[in-house]
């Protein structure tokens, strides 16, 4: 799909600019205004791109200069693609003026190719936005033949007879290369192909021919789509816009069920749920649940996304809702004893708590901490998702007993010692005095070496370290370390690490 005069397009609909009144863009290069982008209005007065700002007044003096915002146009043409996944999952932003839409399989839901592309181009004409569309085998030839104009399909095979006609200009080369082709006399598709590869190569380099191979198919194409396609998808499409929240707490009910009856052919299960809904303006709200275990139950699914549905705005309506499962994992019924069935199932019932703290509070702020191979006691264990699928095995020593409160960093303290390898009588931690009743140690511990840092790279708590247990005369537990050894230029240090009560 080929927008012309994107930049124009954006600016005259949120611009409050008489229609007589021709608009552009400029943008000063070396100390010149000249003009970037002229919309049908300015062409109709004769301006054109190039033109400086000087010599565009004195065509049209009552023009409407705006200075360019290339970001600015990206940005809206990034959401119009997202706009446009009512109709494919896979849209993407072509720049300076494009739309990619991959509508492989898509066109059987709006009745055939030509009513999907009648239906994009009259909606598009509803907002002010002008469009050419094309369908082809390839994405060069589908850019080629709306470039220039030319409304078509184009099946596999056909792609050099409806290309052969149209100008170079229409195969994304660079200025140069056209202008050079032009100097030569080659101004079609089809002159073009007239000429030796080796030729073409050797004066104007490799794009020529590599843009020939693409629009005729000899060569795949990579087209960098903002979403990777997603198998797991339902949508509904609406005759009417709808708005009330009854009816979409209805279609989402819906969709939940269609969704889940084939995860469940599969096996499958999701655990990250999104549901889009275009409106019939260019926005596209969407909502997101997310579970801790695997789930394929519609109504469960479904309670789940009504209570975020407060939170989309229908806007004047919303005419297609989808529903998508970005994570799916494995997820096999489980083989129960008679037993267990009467039995309520504790876990399907714990998960439903945590799944409704994620979805209220934060995905990020409910987890749990597994354990890891590391004997540094602040990595020995990590945060991960509150539910687990197979329970981590925890091994605990009791010879090397750990304190329930560990600090995120340990803190130095004031350690009065009478031998090195002594444990302290006394100790100030953030300025208290504790004066030591009994202690246990000492435990070492050294450090990770295959973490590839040198020693003289490490902190000072990354060597080896003599962990203590001591008790003050108030009975409070403390878990401190002395970092090093001692030698004759320096002396180790102390840290505080937990707390055992």
């Amino acid at each position: 799909m080929w927008l012309p005069h994107w930049p124009i397009t954006r600016l005259s609909r949120g611009t409050c600019v008489s229609p007589d009144r021709p608009l552009v863009t400029v943008e000063a290069v070396r100390g010149v205004r000249h003009l970037v982008a002229v919309g049908e209005a300015g062409e109709a007065h004769g301006l054109s791109p190039g033109q400086t700002l000087t010599a565009a007044r004195a065509i049209c003096p009552e023009l409407v200069a705006v200075d360019a915002d290339a970001p600015a146009d990206e940005a809206a043409l990034a959401r119009l693609a997202t706009w446009c996944e009512r109709y494919t999952p896979m849209a993407a932003p072509a720049p300076p003026g494009g739309l990619w839409l991959d509508i492989t399989g898509c066109a059987a839901v709006f009745g055939g190719e030509t009513e999907l592309v009648g239906d994009l181009v009259r909606r598009l004409a509803w907002n002010a936005i002008p469009s050419r569309v094309a369908v082809a085998s390839t994405p060069g030839a589908s850019w080629a033949l709306a470039y220039a104009g030319e409304a078509q399909t184009i099946l596999p095979g056909e792609e050099h007879a409806a290309l052969a006609d149209l100008p170079v200009t229409c195969l994304r080369l660079d200025d140069s290369a056209v202008l050079g082709l032009r100097r030569l006399g080659i101004r079609t598709v089809r002159q073009l192909l007239r000429i030796p590869r080796a030729q073409i190569t050797a004066r104007f380099g490799a794009q020529p021919v590599l843009r020939l191979d693409q629009v005729l198919g000899a060569i795949d194409e990579a087209i960098d789509w903002p979403r990777p396609p997603i198998e797991w998808q339902e949508r509904i499409a609406f005759a009417e816009p709808i708005g009330t929240p009854e009816d979409l707490a209805r279609a989402m009910e819906r969709l939940a069920e269609r969704l889940c009856q084939r995860l469940a052919k599969q096996d499958q299960g999701g655990q990250r749920f999104v549901a889009r809904f275009f409106r019939v303006d260019d926005v596209v709200p969407q909502i997101a649940v997310g579970t801790a275990l695997p789930v394929r139950e519609a109504a469960y699914v479904a309670k789940l996304l009504r209570e975020k549905l407060d939170s989309v705005d229908p806007g004047f309506g919303i005419e297609v809702i989808g529903l998508e499962v970005e994570v799916v994992t494995p997820l096999r019924a489980p083989q129960t004893g008679l037993a267990d069935l009467a039995a309520p199932d504790g876990g399907d019932r714990l998960a439903g708590v945590v799944d409704t703290l994620s979805n209220r509070l934060g995905v990020d702020r409910v987890s749990r901490v597994v354990p890891v191979a590391s004997h540094v006691p602040e990595r020995a264990v990590r945060r991960a998702p509150p539910l687990p699928v197979s329970k981590p095995s925890w091994v605990n020593d009791p010879a090397a007993p750990r304190p329930i409160r560990l600090l995120r960093r340990p803190e130095e303290i004031e350690v009065i010692a009478p031998v090195p390898d002594d444990p302290p009588i006394r100790f100030r931690w953030r300025g208290v005095s504790h004066r030591v009743r009994a202690a246990a140690g000492p435990e070492r511990i050294a450090a990770e070496w295959w973490r590839g840092k040198r020693p003289s790279q490490r902190p000072e708590t990354d060597l080896i370290r003599d962990y203590y247990r001591v008790e003050d005369a108030d009975g409070a537990r403390f878990w401190i370390f002395r970092a090093g050894l001692h030698a004759a230029d320096r002396t180790p240090r102390w840290y505080l690490h937990g707390l055992f009560g």
